[in-house]
């Protein structure tokens, strides 16, 4: 009976364990964000109907401007700490535009402002009203009553519902390119870690090659130098190229990027740091190198890197 229920609590043990990676494994994508960004909702008013647009673009902090006058100035903060707490981080602008319905478009004509500026141009001799005199007084200011509508309690419910409709859907927008960002940047920290294996091909003959030029050198000098202190130069010098260190270290920091990248809800900022300590490895092992194939692999490196610092900057 012990021995039953000690493999029934173990099974139970592992199949938690592989429910909780299975959830780990779906969310890993969901936790990268693009920072840049585009979402849109609509508000429908008595007589209008308003459209609000939001936009962003990768920046080191939260950079949020309110391009309308239609957001009443006393919900403004509102509104920033809402994107803010939403979006984190970015270059955002938000857009509100009006558009009326037939019977708002309708303007009344001031009839006595009219009138007025009717009889100036008579009195300057011109007697009759022509279509050019028409449609100069319709410009003249306060001739045409444009009808402003009041932000009622309601009405800037509705909007700010609007409001946050735009977010959530930039928020979508943003989880759909964060897949696409993290696919990209974690297939090309598999292809750096995949050039490091390829350059440990040739580290046996390099120092072989090594060896053999500092010989060859010697024997065109002509001298016949100690072979124990000739072992030990070449020791010494193979030492000064040895890129083990710089190996070990560009491994744990790809390591550290999936960490961080899997793990972490706004991992940006950090997988930019960490891809700057991925290049000091990289330049030191090309540095070091004195091989032309470990030079191309290098190279490899290099542009796969700087892809990858192009792409962690847009993520949030």
């Amino acid at each position: 009976m012990q021995t039953g229920h000690l493999i029934a609590t173990k099974l139970s043990c592992r199949f938690h364990q592989c429910v909780k990676l299975l959830t780990f494994a779906e969310n890993i994508t969901e936790m990268v964000r693009s920072m840049t960004g585009y979402g849109k909702a609509e508000c429908l008013l008595p007589d209008s109907k308003i459209i609000i647009e939001i936009r962003s673009l990768n920046g080191k902090n939260a950079d949020i401007s309110i391009k309308s006058s239609l957001i009443p100035r006393d919900k403004e903060m509102a509104v920033r700490q809402h994107i803010a707490k939403e979006l984190q981080r970015g270059n955002i602008d938000l857009f509100a535009t009006m558009e009326q319905n037939a019977t708002a478009q309708a303007k009344q004509i001031n009839k006595e402002i009219f009138d007025n500026y009717l009889a100036q141009i008579k009195e300057l001799g011109f007697t009759e009203c022509t279509d050019t005199i028409l449609q100069t007084i319709l410009k003249m200011p306060d001739v045409v009553d444009v009808k402003k509508q009041e932000m009622t309690e309601e009405s800037w419910n509705s909007l700010e519902q609007a409001i946050h409709n735009a977010v959530a859907a930039i928020n979508d927008f943003r989880a759909k390119e964060g897949e696409i960002l993290y696919n990209d940047v974690t297939s090309r920290v598999a292809l750096i870690e995949s050039f490091v294996a390829e350059v440990e091909k040739f580290e046996a003959s390099r120092v072989e090659a090594v060896k053999e030029r500092i010989k060859a050198r010697i024997d065109e000098l002509g001298i016949t130098p100690d072979a124990n202190r000739l072992e030990q130069e070449i020791v010494f010098y193979v030492e000064k190229l040895d890129i083990n260190e710089e190996k070990v270290r560009l491994r744990q920091h790809c390591k550290y990027f999936m960490e961080t990248i899997n793990t972490e809800p706004y991992p940006g900022k950090k997988l930019g740091f960490i891809a700057q300590e991925m290049g000091r490895e990289i330049n030191t092992m090309g540095s070091k190198a004195n091989h032309a194939e470990i030079q191309k692999w290098v190279v490899r490196m290099k542009d796969e890197l700087e892809k990858i610092k192009e792409q962690s900057l847009n993520i949030l």
